[in-house]
């Protein structure tokens, strides 16, 4: 057959054109698969890596859980060690005057309820003599809720420890349970501050340096050696007063010696059961039953509320934050009190409020925030008294005072 050179030119052409699209579509056919190969070998490699950062979190978790295993064994051990050190060092009978139970019973003429000063849930409270010196017996009640175990606790923390702001132990009738304690002829804080048996209003500069000296007492017991001891139970209802208004932390029948590594804000010490009072308890500390020393700074935070506005503990932070916002603080001052220092007050309000801080880690240290602070406002205060002894002993006819350093309560 003949086939026009014009038509066999034309095959040709369309054949090198089907040639070239087909070389094309080959090229395009290896590249996408030399992408798909390169797109699989990149998840392949993510793959990997992703296999040996899970590896690797899992090697470090159990090394992490065998350091906290090995940490927590550890400091077992040590608070073991620690406790036979501290018996070890610790006389087997604690050394305190016993005194003998008729003496006692003379002495509050068999427990008469006209020597009963207070009442507690521990027991009865009685003033008399004993050795010509005035003195308070606490009574162990039989029925008391884990009465003898804090009878115990408080014969042993007193009477190893001296404090001029910790209630001073004389002695003890352990086997009536009985503890003999200093008078503090002015009673409670609590009574105090709302006034029971319209007792004299508190002066503002008394207030400032009580509440200086109830953090003196708390810091001495937190820096008790071999072991931090905390309260547990700190309200004005346990600081008692003596003749020259000194004030003075009781009842630390609840107060437990704790590891030292408590000091800093990561380690605690977990409490089988918590204790204390309502509205002082450390919120943590009841939610967790985690005890440290910053567990005594919140009941501190209330306290010192109270002090300046003698009002009961229920809600009174929120209520003071409030006013502050609201820029009615002056309001929340115990009215009683004629003469505030408004501004240094509201000072004194935002310290307390920031030891009744939620969470632990956000309250501040009471040896290098809290008490340093205290102690301003308690020179403060003696400079006020000072400053009116001086104009009250240049008035003509005037009689001076014996005591510059106890301001008179009114």
């Amino acid at each position: 057959m003949y086939f026009p050179p014009l038509f066999i030119s034309t095959q040709a052409r369309e054949l090198h054109l089907w040639k070239l699209e087909e070389e094309q579509r080959l090229e395009e056919a290896r590249l996408a698969e030399e992408a798909a190969l390169a797109v699989a070998e990149k998840e392949k490699a993510k793959c990997k890596v992703a296999l040996e950062a899970a590896e690797a979190a899992r090697r470090l978790a159990q090394l992490e859980a065998q350091k906290r295993v090995s940490a927590e064994m550890k400091a077992l051990k040590d608070a073991e060690e620690r406790k036979k050190a501290t018996s070890a060092l610790m006389p087997k009978d604690i050394r305190y005057r016993r005194y003998p139970i008729e003496a006692i019973e003379e002495a509050t003429d068999y427990f008469s309820a006209s020597r009963k000063i207070g009442e507690g849930g521990y027991g009865p409270v009685y003033m008399c003599e004993l050795d010509h010196t005035p003195v308070a017996v606490k009574v162990l009640r039989p029925d008391a809720a884990q009465g003898e175990a804090q009878f115990h606790q408080e014969v042993e923390v007193l009477s190893c420890i001296r404090h001029p702001n910790m209630v001073l132990l004389l002695g003890a009738c352990p086997e009536y349970g009985c503890l003999v304690y200093e008078y503090m002829a002015n009673g409670s804080l609590e009574d105090r501050l709302f006034r029971r048996g319209n007792t004299p209003v508190l002066p503002w500069q008394l207030r400032f340096r009580i509440a200086a000296e109830i953090g003196t007492g708390l810091l001495f017991l937190h820096q008790t050696k071999p072991e931090p001891l905390v309260h547990r139970d700190l309200k004005p209802g346990n600081i008692l007063l003596d003749r020259n208004y000194v004030s003075k932390i009781s009842d630390v029948g609840l107060a437990r010696l704790v590891p030292s590594s408590v000091a800093d804000s990561v380690t605690q010490y977990r409490m089988t059961s918590t204790a204390g009072t309502f509205c002082y308890i450390d919120p943590e500390y009841q939610q967790t039953g985690m005890l440290g020393i910053k567990s005594d700074i919140y009941s501190l935070g209330v306290l010192l509320l109270q002090i300046i506005t003698a009002k009961p503990p229920m809600g009174l932070t929120h209520h003071v934050e409030r006013s502050i916002e609201r820029g009615t603080f002056e309001e929340m001052l115990d009215p009683s009190v004629p003469d505030w220092p408004v501004e240094e007050a509201l000072k004194f309000a935002k310290l307390a409020l920031q030891c009744a801080e939620m969470r632990r880690k956000d309250r501040p240290d009471l040896g290098k925030v809290v008490l340093p602070e205290l102690n301003r406002l308690r020179v403060l205060a003696e400079d006020s008294m000072n400053a009116g002894f001086m104009m009250s002993s240049s008035e003509p006819n005037s009689p001076r005072q014996t005591q510059a350093s106890s301001p008179q309560v009114s």
